[in-house]
């Protein structure tokens, strides 16, 4: 389904910052599979790494990619998504994002129920196993829990004091 937009603004209650980053890279995502010719998926890997920096915005965006072409496997009419470079909507998720993003934010707080009610939200009722797996890959990878808000899981990083 090609660009539309939304009545609402994307809440900060409802996602957290995470969950709020992960729209342009979504939205990038979704347009390189409706309209390739864009090669948009370049987009989605460049937000994800300016954002989460290399190492984690590369898994991070591989995932979420992972996610997409999941969803888009279940669903014949495609996704609702807005245009990731327009300034104007930006922050306006249409009702597919905001499943998406819900499933996500779900799986992140171990939520199975209501997971499960975003998985068939998203999918019309299919509980598709590669979506659901490819969810809680970056469920697991990048959790809630011990982790500030709105970032992902660091690792410890060595550094030479002198």
């Amino acid at each position: 389904m090609k660009h539309s937009a939304s009545d609402h603004t994307l809440p900060r209650v409802e996602f957290d910052g995470f969950e709020r980053g992960l729209l342009p890279v979504i939205r990038h995502f979704i347009l390189s599979f409706t309209e390739p010719e864009t090669q948009a998926w370049q987009h989605a890997f460049s937000v994800a790494t300016e954002r989460w920096g290399r190492d984690q915005g590369l898994v991070l965006a591989h995932l979420v990619f992972k996610i997409i072409k999941a969803t888009l496997h279940t669903r014949s009419m495609g996704l609702a998504f807005n245009d990731p470079l327009c300034v104007e909507t930006r922050h306006e998720p249409t009702c597919d994002e905001r499943a998406l993003l819900r499933m996500l934010h779900h799986m992140r707080r171990d939520e199975t129920p209501a997971a499960r009610d975003a998985v068939s939200e998203l999918t019309g009722g299919y509980p598709d196993a590669h979506l659901i797996q490819a969810g809680l890959t970056l469920a697991s990878q990048f959790p809630t829990n011990g982790v500030g808000q709105g970032q992902p899981a660091r690792r410890p990083t060595l550094r030479v004091v002198r």
